[in-house]
């Protein structure tokens, strides 16, 4: 990873962070009424919306490059240490599962009244879960089976840690607009990377 390659995916990362969180935004807009951003800007169709939706979308593209080049280093501490390959794929799948659970469970502690019902906080992360394996699926065909459970952890696991500062409000909103502001930029950085490495047989 050269300091050019690192540039041009900071850039681009960057560029589609905010594309996609100003459409997020407009949509939201468009469909909540009061949709506004944490109170500092007035609710409805403005300049003011849009322009914290650009920035929103700026800093998530950064938390997310962030959260991609700390997860490409903790992997590379984890293969050193765990050499059995099945090991460490199966450490994976248990994490992925786990974080499963532990978001619908919290969630549902958090937000759910007395007697209320799990199934409205299983959406989030089952509608993550599969776009993780559609890219996971992506990646391997465009580079090698071993691709597969690497990425998927990533795309689900990343970023549900990365969407950890809106999960502690139960907003429909604030869920879409950063998850798919996330979705898209470390979509975008994990099938760009055997790319800019040059090597088909680099994982994730």
């Amino acid at each position: 990873m050269t300091l050019r390659k690192w540039n041009y995916l900071f850039w681009t990362t960057l560029a589609w962070g905010s594309g996609v969180a100003i459409a997020a935004g407009i949509f939201l807009i468009m469909l909540f009424d009061d949709f506004s951003f944490l109170e500092m800007t007035e609710p409805g169709f403005n300049w003011q919306t849009l322009l914290f939706a650009l920035l929103g979308g700026a800093l998530i593209s950064t938390v997310s490059q962030m959260g991609f080049f700390a997860y490409l280093t903790v992997r590379y501490i984890a293969v050193g240490i765990i050499r059995v390959k099945w090991v460490w794929e199966g450490l994976q799948i248990f994490i992925i599962f786990d974080a499963f659970f532990a978001t619908v469970y919290l969630s549902y502690k958090s937000f759910a009244g007395e007697g209320g019902s799990w199934v409205p906080y299983i959406w989030l992360p089952l509608i993550l879960l599969i776009i993780s394996f559609a890219v996971a699926y992506w990646k391997m065909i465009k580079t090698n089976k071993n691709a597969f459970i690497p990425t998927l952890f990533f795309m689900f696991v990343v970023t549900l840690i990365e969407m950890l500062p809106v999960l502690r409000y139960d907003s429909v909103a604030a869920n879409i607009y950063m998850l798919s502001t996330l979705v898209a930029c470390n979509t975008w950085q994990i099938m760009l990377l055997h790319k800019l490495v040059g090597n088909k047989k680099e994982l994730a």
